[in-house]
C-alpha cells in the first residue's frame, strides 16, 4: 500500500538493494507553499501493528503536560487539499494513547473545505494527508480536550491557504496551527495581513532546512514560529529526558519584516526566527495510505504540538509571539545541538543564529515547554 502510495504522489521507488532514504512528503515547489514533513517510505518501522517514535505518552511526559484536562478550546488546522482518512487515522491514533474520541458525530472534530462548507472537499494528495494527520495527532497529544477545525485549500498556493485562515478564524478558532512555509518574498508577504486575526493566535513551523532564508509564514512578526528538537530518554536527569536542537530545524532572519520590540537578539537587524521549539523527530503518527504506523520528522510536528498547548492553557488568542518572550523563564532552555545540517555550525560560524546555548537561539527560541506556563 505504501509503495502504491508513494508512486501515486509522484515519488520514484527505491531500489530493493538501496537503504530507505527520508523524503519530504510534500516536495518543494515554486510559487507555492510546502508541507514541512519527512518520512521513510519503505522503512521497517512502517507496521499496521504498533507505533514507531515518540507518541502522545512521550510528549506528555517529556513537557511535563498536566493530568487534568483543559478547556475545550477549537484549534484550526490551515492545510492543503483533502484527507479522506482524517477522521479514521485520527481515531486510531487517540484510542491507541488513551486519549478520549474526537469525532464529527461528538462535535469536536470538523473538516471544511477554504470557504467553510462541509462540501465539496479539494482533491486529495498523499504528502498533504501525511501532514494533516500529523497536525490532528499533535493537537492531540497537546490537548485531548481541544475541539478540532481542520480547512482545507484548493491548493498549496498563497492565496488558497490565506482564505483557509481567515476561514477557521471566522469559525471559531482560537488558535490557528501552520504546518507549512515557502522562502519569505514579495509574493507570499502579500497576504501577510490574513495570518493576523484579533483574538486568534497563530503558530508556525519554522522550516525543515536549517539555517537558511526565514520562512513565511513563520517569519510574520503576528505569528509563533516553532523551531525543531531532537528528544532522547535520559534516565540519569532529573527531567528524564535530554533535547537539542534538531539538525534540519528551521532558522533564519528575515530581509523583510521588522525588529519586533519584543526580540531583543542582536545578530538579526530584523525578524528572527524561531521563538520557541519542541520536538521535531522521529513522531509517530496512523496514516493508512503510508500503510499505518509510521515515525516522521519535521517542524510540522512542533508547531501544532505548541498550538495544543496554547489551546490548553486557556489563554489561546491572548498569547502572542511576545508573550513568550516575556515568559522565557517558564521555558525549559536547550543549550545543545545545532541546525546546520553541514555539521557544527560552520554555516552561522559558531552563532546563536543556528547554534543552540544559554538563553535566546535562534533554532530553539526560548527553549521548549515546560508544562503551560510559558503560554
Amino acid at each position: 500500500m505504501l509503495a502504491a502510495a508513494v508512486v501515486a504522489a509522484g515519488f520514484a521507488t527505491p531500489a530493493a538493494s538501496a537503504a530507505p532514504a527520508p523524503r519530504a512528503a510534500c516536495p518543494e515547489r515554486p510559487g507555492v507553499l510546502r508541507c514541512l514533513t519527512t518520512y521513510t517510505p519503505g522503512s521497517a518501522r512502517v507496521s499496521a501493528a504498533g507505533p514507531a517514535g515518540w507518541g502522545a505518552d512521550d510528549l506528555a511526559s517529556a513537557y511535563r503536560l498536566p493530568a487534568a484536562a483543559g478547556p475545550d478550546t477549537v484549534v484550526g488546522i490551515s492545510i492543503a487539499y483533502d484527507a479522506p482518512n482524517l477522521e479514521a487515522d485520527l481515531a486510531t491514533y487517540r484510542a491507541q494513547y488513551g486519549l478520549p474520541p474526537c469525532t464529527t458525530a461528538n462535535g469536536c472534530f470538523r473538516k471544511v473545505n477554504q470557504q467553510g462548507a462541509a462540501a465539496p472537499l479539494p482533491a486529495a494528495d498523499f504528502g498533504w494527508s501525511v501532514e494533516s494527520t500529523l497536525d490532528v495527532s499533535m493537537v492531540s497529544a497537546a490537548c485531548p480536550s481541544c475541539r478540532l477545525l481542520v480547512v482545507e485549500g484548493n491548493s498549496p498556493g498563497f492565496a488558497d491557504l490565506a482564505e483557509t485562515e481567515d476561514t477557521a478564524a471566522r469559525l471559531g478558532a482560537k488558535v490557528v496551527s501552520n504546518s507549512y512555509g515557502a522562502r519569505e518574498g514579495g509574493a507570499p508577504l502579500a497576504y501577510a495581513s490574513h495570518y493576523r486575526h484579533p483574538g486568534v493566535t497563530v503558530v508556525a513551523s519554522s522550516g525543515d532546512s536549517g539555517f537558511t532564508a526565514a520562512s513565511y509564514p513563520a517569519v510574520l512578526a503576528s505569528t509563533i514560529a516553532v523551531g525543531g528538537t531532537s528528544l532522547a530518554r535520559d534516565p540519569d536527569s532529573p527531567r528524564g529526558w535530554a533535547e537539542q536542537a534538531w539538525t534540519y530545524g528551521g532558522s533564519g532572519c528575515s530581509a523583510y519584516i521588522a525588529k519586533p520590540k519584543w526580540q531583543q537578539d542582536t545578530h538579526c537587524g530584523k525578524r528572527t526566527v524561531a521563538d520557541v521549539a519542541a520536538a521535531a523527530e522521529d513522531i509517530a503518527i496512523h496514516a493508512t495510505d503510508a500503510g499505518g504506523w509510521l515515525p516522521v520528522s519535521g517542524t510540522s510536528a512542533s508547531a501544532p504540538f505548541v498550538a495544543g498547548l496554547i489551546g490548553r492553557s486557556g489563554h489561546a488568542g491572548t498569547t502572542q509571539p511576545a508573550s513568550v518572550y516575556a515568559n522565557a523563564s517558564a521555558f525549559t532552555d536547550v543549550t545543545t545541538g545545532s541546525n546546520d545540517p553541514a555539521g557544527g555550525g560552520k554555516k552561522c560560524g559558531g552563532d546563536y543564529l543556528c547554534v543552540a546555548g544559554p538563553g535566546y537561539d535562534a533554532p530553539t527560541g526560548t527553549g521548549v515547554p515546560n508544562g503551560l506556563a510559558g503560554f
